[in-house]
């Protein structure tokens, strides 16, 4: 280099290409968030900034915690990376067993990732080789669902149904399918938790199974609760169902619980919450509450034991990453557990999920709103779209309540709130109390 080249200052907004961000929108009025503490951040200019979104639906035990923020420290001192292709270190054993008995049943497994979207292609992996290993190798279609979201790796996407995160990227995976989304708002408006209406729902997986036959499907994959199209909540007794017709089958059910997972709903995980045992979990973000990038997923007891057959001097599964169990993020992680354990923050979360839930449907009757969902700690806020401009009245929300100081997230017209499970009382007031008054605000 001659060193002739244009100087490129610290704060030049440009060379960062932004993730599911409108890039040129963002950098001609730039949203920075420079710390954060407890329940808020703080931005550029000096505000406090409610977090209505736990970041990303990740922190859930809220910002810089004590505990969190020492054990990273000191691991890094101690061991800062360990490969995991044929060594280990003990942070990662003493993890998986620590998440294993966070959970019901035989899930007593764990194979690390480093996000939500990279467990979801390794489930998909694991479920068709796990048939395989069985010796049924035609099982090899995955059954997704309409307005799922299950990441944005390829298989992740094949598997989900939101059209904007598919319809880019090609034909993606041959031999996938969708079951139908389970909302129909004409009958389940302003439903309190569960909506009563649309447990049949499930039925349709048994037309997909008459269509492809049973002897080809590998595996199911549902989120419990759908969280980024929009929060859709399931129907009384739907995902029981999922579970029924897929044990009929011999199929796999897996949840993908990376947004529900560790106290969302009230519980550590909605395997617990609505009493159906998947085969497999998918989970990330409250795993390290959003501090080092991890994910994982959990398996029941016969899946990991349909690989460990064979020579032993063989590798069982052709799949890993370079930072499998990361020293910092399994340090991360358990610090974690100890401060969901310590705070009660599970249980603090089902005690709050009542104020909460008549916070939200308080905002019925509020200008522009059209439906409310909500459980646990997550709520969704439905609003009517301008007229050819879908999406615009509820990112024009998203700005005006990042200016009274509380941040939501969108996606299309609808707001989404998931706040850290420390939450105040007097904050959801504050979080729905400025939602509304924008949307009174609002054309």
């Amino acid at each position: 280099m001659d060193g002739t080249g244009p100087i490129v200052t610290p704060n030049n907004l440009e060379a960062f290409w932004m993730p599911f961000t409108m890039n040129r929108q963002f950098k001609a009025a730039p949203r920075m968030l420079v710390s954060a503490e407890g329940m808020y951040y703080t931005s550029h200019d000096g505000r406090q900034v409610l977090d209505g979104t736990a970041g990303l639906w990740c922190v859930n035990a809220g910002h810089r915690q004590p505990k969190i923020v020492e054990a990273v420290r000191h691991q890094i001192e101690e061991l800062d990376y360990a490969p995991a292709f044929q060594m280990g270190h003990p942070l990662a054993f003493e993890l998986a067993s620590r998440l294993a008995a966070t959970l019901p049943g035989d899930l007593d497994h764990v194979f690390y990732a480093n996000s939500g979207s990279e467990a979801v292609d390794t489930a998909l992996k694991i479920a068709i080789a796990y048939h395989r290993a069985r010796g049924e190798g035609t099982r090899q279609r995955l059954i997704g669902r309409e307005r799922g979201y299950h990441g944005v790796g390829f298989g992740g996407i094949s598997v989900g149904g939101i059209v904007s995160n598919r319809k880019f990227f090609g034909s993606l995976l041959n031999g996938v399918d969708h079951m139908p989304h389970t909302y129909d708002r004409a009958k389940q408006a302003f439903s309190r938790g569960e909506p009563e209406w649309g447990a049949h729902i499930a039925d349709e997986l048994e037309r997909i199974v008459t269509l492809h036959d049973a002897s080809t499907i590998a595996a199911v994959i549902v989120e419990p609760v759908a969280g980024s199209t929009g929060v859709l909540i399931p129907p009384k007794g739907y995902l029981k169902r999922l579970r029924e017709i897929c044990d009929k089958h011999g199929i796999l059910l897996i949840f993908d619980e990376v947004i529900t997972g560790f106290g969302r709903l009230g519980a550590a995980f909605a395997t617990e919450y609505f009493d159906v045992m998947p085969d497999l979990i998918t989970t990330a973000k409250g795993i390290t509450n959003g501090t080092v990038p991890m994910g994982a997923v959990f398996a029941r007891k016969h899946i990991y034991d349909a690989f460990m057959t064979g020579p032993e001097n063989q590798i069982e599964l052709f799949h890993g990453y370079t930072y499998s169990g990361h020293p910092l993020a399994c340090a991360a992680a358990l610090a974690t557990l100890e401060t969901y354990q310590e705070q009660r923050l599970f249980e603090r979360a089902a005690e709050l999920a009542p104020y909460w839930e008549n916070a939200l449907h308080g905002l019925k009757g509020t200008r522009h709103v059209v439906d409310l969902r909500n459980l646990g700690l997550i709520a969704g806020i439905e609003l009517e779209p301008m007229a050819g401009q879908p999406g615009k009245r509820a990112f024009s929300a998203f700005l005006k309540c990042y200016e009274k100081g509380a941040l939501i997230r969108t996606t299309g017209d609808i707001i989404a709130l998931s706040p850290p499970l420390i939450i105040e009382k007097h904050e959801i007031d504050r979080l729905f109390e400025t939602i509304r008054d924008v949307l009174e605000t609002l054309d």
